[in-house]
């Protein structure tokens, strides 16, 4: 009777073991499926917040039905992250979003952070291409990160959009009397982190749209086409929209930029 209930016993602990291992293979193998899409990093400028990207985010996945938030990723002034998944078992086109705790640092040390929320994602959820999206500094960042860790063992960027990016650096000298930390020096016509920038080679194969407004009175169309000098001609495109009520602060809020964007991305 004992040999019996012993020959049980293992049997239901043979079977057991055997589910158990199918369903952890299986999450395994969800978990390496669920972001094999390329995501969409979205990345704030100067002085830049959640909200920066928050209300464009909220109308591509609630208003257009574009996609889902899937994470958004906190960076702390010691270059900590905090990532929170939202993503809830939905898949692709997945939106990222970065949040710089210290929104005034350099180019370098914010390009540094960046690059550690994309080495993040490639670790942790297999991520080995990108598109970015950044809004004036953060446009900067996008293109300096696409520069000097895309062949380093980080993910790749398939393309990328800068919204307002002052790539020739701000031009009305007013700026700088109110705004004096160290991305606002990177920010100044002639920066050594401008100079830098232009000094770096671009990927040949990365898709770049550069969209500026007229209105804008911080990244002017003058400085955002200074991008076209650092991009492959074939892999470049631009739009400056005609609108003096569309402001810098105004782009990510412009369902017209939107849908450029959208076209871009996942049309063309």
């Amino acid at each position: 009777m004992r040999k019996k209930i012993a020959g049980i016993v293992l049997c239901v602990l043979i079977v057991s073991g055997i589910a158990l291992g199918a369903y952890f293979y299986q999450q395994d193998q969800t978990r390496a499926e669920e972001y094999t899409g390329a995501p969409t990093i979205f990345i704030h400028g100067y002085k830049g917040t959640e909200n920066s990207f928050g209300h464009m985010l909220d109308r591509f996945e609630n208003t257009y039905q574009w996609g889902n938030k899937g994470f958004v990723y906190y960076v702390t002034k010691d270059g900590s992250i905090v990532d929170y998944n939202l993503n809830e078992g939905r898949y692709a086109p997945m939106f990222v979003q970065i949040v710089l705790e210290d929104n005034r640092a350099s180019f370098q040390k914010s390009t540094e952070w960046i690059a550690s929320v994309l080495l993040h994602l490639k670790e942790n959820y297999r991520v080995e291409e990108v598109n970015l999206v950044g809004h004036s500094m953060g446009g900067i960042l996008a293109v300096k990160y696409t520069m000097e860790y895309t062949l380093n063992g980080y993910p790749k960027v398939n393309k990328l959009v800068t919204i307002g990016s002052p790539f020739d650096g701000i031009y009305n000298e007013n700026y700088f009397k109110v705004h004096q930390d160290e991305a606002a020096e990177d920010l100044k016509p002639n920066s050594d982190a401008l100079k830098v920038l232009r000094d770096n080679m671009f990927p040949a194969e990365v898709k770049v749209y550069s969209i500026a407004s007229t209105g804008d009175s911080v990244a002017v169309p003058e400085s955002a086409k200074a991008l076209r000098y650092m991009i492959p001609e074939q892999n470049y495109k631009e739009t400056i929209i005609d609108d003096p009520q569309l402001t810098h602060s105004a782009l990510h809020e412009s369902m017209q930029i939107d849908k450029l964007i959208h076209s871009f991305l996942w049309q063309d």
